[in-house]
């Protein structure tokens, strides 16, 4: 038995447990993921996150959700990654490219006058709108499409951010029972691999409120990627300029889709939690 060194971060409230792998080697991360994402009898989290050596970026990064199986992006986890690096001296940059399933993304951190990182700002790439592996129509695009599920229709508009994200725009937040809605949605046929959910409100101050259900996770209190859509498709269906503030339910995101290069980039904080070693 081996003792693995972690640290526990979180992003506007979505939290994993992070782990440098060239240091603590991990052979069976979905399995470790189901395990210590456990909240009564391992450690409690959203998912896994591996931190690695990377032959095209600074730093490689392999996230797994609560129930063992592999996302290709987290936008709030990639920002711990870039305070986790920097604070752990790993690097000395406050640039840092770091690998993913999605490509390689770039990472700005904002560092403190105690050299103390206390979020970041993510170059997230360009939205994909049209996916045909990950949405089932013919174009594999959906803006303001109606879908009818169990007997109730929902007007949304499909967004990939890196992972696949379905927003409906509704009029009151409130009333949306996101465990029962959310969950029905992502097993819709019309998504192939499954999918993340956001419903969203925009408020009378132009921010957007959202909450997310993420697919392989559920409920969680933030989604990086989540908010990158809920703002691109705030535009795409003019209820929202380029530049969004979206508020989760554990906290603020800032996104702008940049006109210039057709990037989203997203800023929001970045948390240490705690640290431990647990056992493998």
């Amino acid at each position: 038995m081996s003792k693995i060194r972690f640290t526990k971060m979180h992003g506007a409230g979505n939290d994993y447990i992070y782990v440098y792998t060239p240091e603590n080697p991990i052979a069976n991360p979905g399995e470790v993921a189901l395990e210590w994402s456990k909240f009564h009898t391992g450690i409690g989290s959203d998912g896994l996150i591996l931190i690695g050596n990377s032959n095209v970026a600074d730093f490689s990064m392999r996230m797994f959700n609560n129930d063992g199986s592999e996302g290709r992006m987290c936008g709030n986890g990639i920002r711990c990654v870039g305070k986790f690096v920097y604070e752990h001296r790993l690097t000395r940059n406050k640039t840092i490219s770091v690998e993913t399933l999605a490509g390689i993304k770039t990472v700005q951190v904002h560092v403190e006058c105690d050299d103390t990182v206390s979020g970041a700002t993510v170059d997230m790439g360009e939205p994909i709108l049209s996916d045909k592996s990950l949405l089932a129509t013919p174009d594999g695009s959906m803006k303001r499409g109606d879908i009818c599920i169990s007997g109730k229709k929902y007007t949304g508009t499909f967004v990939s951010m890196g992972s696949p994200h379905f927003v409906i725009f509704v009029d009151d937040i409130n009333q949306i029972s996101l465990a029962e809605e959310g969950a029905t949605i992502e097993r819709c046929d019309l998504f192939p691999q499954g999918c993340n959910i956001e419903f969203a409100q925009i408020r009378a101050d132009k921010s957007i409120r959202a909450r997310v259900w993420e697919r392989g996770s559920g409920i969680t209190l933030a989604c990086g990627t989540g908010a990158c859509a809920v703002a691109v498709a705030a535009f795409l269906n003019g209820k929202s300029g380029r530049q969004a503030t979206v508020a989760m339910d554990g906290g603020n995101l800032s996104v702008e889709w940049n006109s210039a290069d057709n990037h989203v980039y997203m800023t929001g904080p970045s948390v240490t939690v705690f640290e431990g070693e647990i056992n493998l």
